[in-house]
């Protein structure tokens, strides 16, 4: 087998890594089949806020695992911090479990909506932001007003922040597989458009 030359030692170096994606933040909304008493629980949680002249809801910030929950006296709960389903799941278990050994009556199964789940990306290449404004239909870029482009994907419903440094905030996603789905599809479509430039 003959050695490579040293141009294709070169490009093979030069390969661009692939997008990677992480997941930040999960924003769920839980539903209970039945009314909370907010002054009850303040009165046995030590860790929970609740002013309802300033917000109607009860804040609870649990530790373990780390999120924070807006509970409603409608048996509506607004969960943020995790930054995964299972995460998600794992932290409302907890969170209805502390709520019962408190002496707080949960009864029924609570569903769990996911609102909104929040992840950064970077492509490893830088993107030439001007050219990307013409290939996007629809995409938003102002550069005096805000240094990144802004595009709504209509497959998967998502909104993308794309930088020049090839780093992206995505937001809007109800399942985690869309958000690795949109960076892949806007990695080929910036590449195949010839928006992007290898990061050497």
């Amino acid at each position: 087998m003959s050695e490579p030359t040293a141009a294709e030692s070169a490009a093979s170096e030069r390969k661009e890594p692939k997008p990677e994606a992480n997941i930040e933040n999960i924003v769920a909304t839980v539903i209970l089949d039945h009314g909370l008493d907010l002054n009850l629980i303040e009165a046995r949680i030590v860790d929970v806020e609740y002013n309802p002249d300033q917000f109607p809801g009860l804040i609870y910030r649990m530790r373990n695992p780390r999120v924070t929950a807006l509970i409603f006296k409608s048996g509506k709960m607004v969960v943020t911090g995790t930054k995964s389903i299972n995460e998600l799941v794992y932290a409302v278990k907890r969170l209805l479990k502390n709520l019962q050994e408190h002496g707080i009556e949960i009864r029924g199964r609570p569903k769990i909506q996911i609102q909104n789940i929040v992840a950064s990306a970077n492509l490893h290449v830088n993107v030439d932001l001007e050219k990307a404004a013409f290939v996007l239909p629809g995409s938003m870029y102002e550069p005096d007003q805000f240094p990144g482009l802004i595009y709504r994907m209509d497959k998967p419903r998502v909104v993308l922040l794309i930088f020049s440094s090839g780093k992206m905030v995505i937001t809007g996603a109800k399942r985690e597989n869309e958000v690795y789905e949109a960076v892949e599809k806007i990695y080929t479509i910036l590449k195949e458009n010839g928006c992007t430039r290898p990061q050497y």
